[in-house]
């Protein structure tokens, strides 16, 4: 007979957690960022960064993590117009699917997999308003808001690869 556990359905997420700026211990810092971790394995749609070196630190990765995500995007698609454009121009588009293909491989390996990048920075003044967070003490707090990016991603990676495999094909018939 099954227990009454393997019934239950799962918890959805919390809406909001925030990671508190407590000073308690020599390894505050270390503490923060294990809180973090335990937030974004959770999966809130909003966390709220109190520490501010946290904050920013975060925001930094993400932001990064989008400056590749966009290039690899632009790059790619020059690269796929330029080489529709003028096929002969090698110099016009070669460089630029090289280098889409080198930013979704470094996004591939060090932002795929991480429970960050399905978050933004909440920026929009407007919208922070409106999640009501009266609890959070510090004045500069860094949000995040989990976006969904699977069809980012597909985007990204598709672009690249066709960027790519044109580039090869180009190549290949320039030099046959």
């Amino acid at each position: 007979m099954a227990s009454s556990k393997e019934h239950e359905e799962p918890c959805p997420a919390p809406n909001v957690m925030v990671v508190r700026e407590v000073y308690d211990s020599n390894g505050a810092h270390e503490q923060f960022a294990l809180e973090l971790e335990r937030c974004l394995e959770a999966g809130p749609n909003t966390i709220v960064i109190e520490p501010a070196a946290l904050g920013d630190e975060t925001a930094r990765w993400i932001a990064v993590g989008n400056c590749l995500h966009k290039t690899a995007v632009l790059a790619g698609f020059g690269s796929l117009f330029g080489a529709w454009a003028a096929p002969e121009r090698l110099v016009a588009w070669a460089p630029l699917g090289t280098l889409s293909l080198a930013c979704t491989a470094i996004y591939t390996a060090s932002w795929q997999f991480d429970p960050c990048c399905q978050y933004q920075v909440e920026m929009d003044s407007g919208r922070l308003s409106r999640l009501m967070l009266e609890s959070v003490v510090s004045s500069t707090p860094v949000v995040l808001v989990r976006r969904e990016d699977g069809r980012r991603k597909v985007l990204h990676s598709s672009i690249s690869v066709l960027a790519g495999a044109l580039c090869l094909y180009r190549l290949y018939q320039m030099y046959k």
